[in-house]
Order: C-alpha cells, then sequence, then structure tokens
C-alpha cells in the first residue's frame, strides 16, 4: 500500500489524471490525500470535486480546506463575489452544485496520517499538533453544524491579525481560519502578516517563514501543506511544501509518504505570472 500527498490542484482535472496514473494508483492499495485548493482558476474544478469526491466516498483519499474552498463554499451562500480570474462558476452553475459544495463544506482542516499532518497554508509557532487537531474540530464542528450559514456570514476578513489562547467567538473562528488556510509569513509571537505573496526571499521585516522559526512548537511532526506556489516545492526533514505552481504553468505534485519520493507531471495551463 502506498499513501500519496498531493499539492495544489485548483481545477487542473486532467493534470490530477495523469498524476494518478503515472503513480498507477489503484484503490485496493493506495491512498491518497490532498492539501487543499481543489477548485478555482483552473479548468475544471467540478471534474476535480467529483473524482476526489467519489474517491472519498471509498475511504481512498480525502482532502484539507484551503482559502479557495471556502471561497467557493462562501460563494455558494451568496456571502462572497467572484473576482476577475475566478472559475467557480464551473461549479457554481452545475446541477449537482449544492451536493459538491456541500461535501467540500465537509472536508477537514487537518488530516493526520502516521506522524504527518497535512494543513493547506501552515500552522502557527505556537500550535502543537495537538493544538491544531483541537482547533480544526472547532471550526468543523461550525462548518459542519446546522447554524453553518450564520458561522460563514462573518467568517471572511485580516483581523485578530495575532493568535491569542483566550480569543472567544467570531475573533477566535476567524484567527483559526486563516492560519489554516492563508498563513505564509507570521512572527515568533503568531501574528500573520497577509499582504506578501512572493517567496521567502521577501520576507517582511520582523517576519519569518511560518516553517522557518526557531522553536515551532510542531516541528516535531512532519507537516505536509501547500498554498505557497511562489515558494514552489520544498522539502525537508519536518515540512513538506507541495505547491508546485500547476496552475501557472508549473507541475502537479504527489509526496509518497512510505520514502518521500516524489512524483510530477508537467501543467498543461499556459505559464504565468503567480498571483496568488
Amino acid at each position: 500500500m502506498s499513501t500519496y500527498v498531493v499539492g495544489d490542484v485548483q481545477g487542473c482535472d486532467a493534470e490530477l489524471g495523469e498524476l494518478l496514473a503515472l503513480v498507477r494508483f489503484k484503490g485496493e492499495h493506495d491512498r491518497v490525500y490532498f492539501v487543499g485548493d481543489l477548485v478555482n482558476r483552473g479548468p475544471d474544478s467540478a471534474a476535480v470535486l467529483r473524482r476526489v469526491r467519489a474517491l472519498e466516498a471509498q475511504s481512498l483519499a480525502d482532502s484539507v480546506l484551503g482559502n479557495h474552498d471556502f471561497f467557493l463554499i462562501m460563494a455558494m451562500e451568496g456571502f462572497s463575489k467572484l473576482h476577475p480570474g475566478d472559475t467557480l462558476d464551473q461549479v457554481l452553475t452545475e446541477p449537482d452544485a449544492r451536493e459538491l459544495v456541500d461535501w467540500l463544506r465537509n472536508r477537514p482542516l487537518l488530516l493526520e496520517i502516521g506522524s504527518n499532518a497535512i494543513v493547506h497554508a501552515g500552522l502557527l509557532p505556537a500550535w502543537t499538533v495537538a493544538d491544531a487537531r483541537a482547533l480544526a474540530r472547532e471550526i468543523e464542528h461550525e462548518l459542519r453544524g446546522p447554524d453553518y450559514r450564520a458561522f460563514l456570514k462573518s467568517l471572511f476578513g485580516n483581523d485578530p491579525r495575532i493568535w491569542h489562547d483566550d480569543l472567544t467567538g467570531l475573533a477566535r473562528h476567524r484567527a483559526i481560519v486563516n492560519a489554516f488556510a492563508r498563513l505564509r509569513f507570521c512572527t515568533a509571537f503568531s501574528e500573520i502578516e497577509f499582504r506578501e505573496k512572493r517567496d521567502a526571499s521577501f520576507t517582511p521585516a520582523g517576519f519569518s517563514p511560518w516553517f522557518g522559526l526557531p522553536g515551532r512548537r510542531s516541528a516535531s511532526a512532519h507537516v505536509i501543506a501547500g498554498h505557497w506556489s511562489s515558494e514552489g516545492l520544498r522539502l525537508a526533514p519536518n515540512v513538506s511544501m507541495l505547491d508546485s505552481g500547476c496552475l501557472w504553468g508549473g507541475a502537479l505534485t504527489a509526496l509518497r509518504l512510505e520514502d518521500r519520493a516524489v512524483f510530477q507531471v508537467p501543467s498543461q495551463q499556459p505559464l504565468s505570472i503567480i498571483q496568488d
């Protein structure tokens, strides 16, 4: 049995099909997990959702929620408007849109596979994996509950920028979601920097890439994330970043957990400047 983790797909279903063929994915033996951002800006988000949903129904796959996945959920509920370049109308106009988005809304924020912790963007330095697990469950409880629309309505925003254990209510929920889904740069005191989206060579003064902070409390685990396409593929003993920019003309990447082998297929999308 082999276990694979795949980077940000973002609607690139053809490349996902090629990648699964490359690793010779067999349902009777293998499992595949995704770091989130299954959708948006690529050519076929609905097909990606249908493919991953079908695999998850057979207990062969799962995905954590990414920022673009949250955006689709918000758009479905009428709380977000699409921007130029978004392709979520591919999903929203489909006859099975509600089923697909409800399935997406029920995905976790954190997956643990042995000593591997899979998230979309990263983990704040103050959090152990056990902390992250408990905080993820808080958000999942709200997303899956009967009042999920009220929870989602005011979820977007950058404040508070600093995580404190004593945060409550909307401020707490927003800080948790922003860390799991949007984190790139932060301080040792768990303050998030939201504006800079370029790679680590552009680190703002006073901040650090989340995975580079000394004393990060999740460092004893192997954290696998995506989200940061401008940073590209990064493999280290305790962190693997798998967004290799398939959407922007790069590649779609899978990491096999058993031996850390990397598999890639080239993007079919035109080469362009990474925007997010």
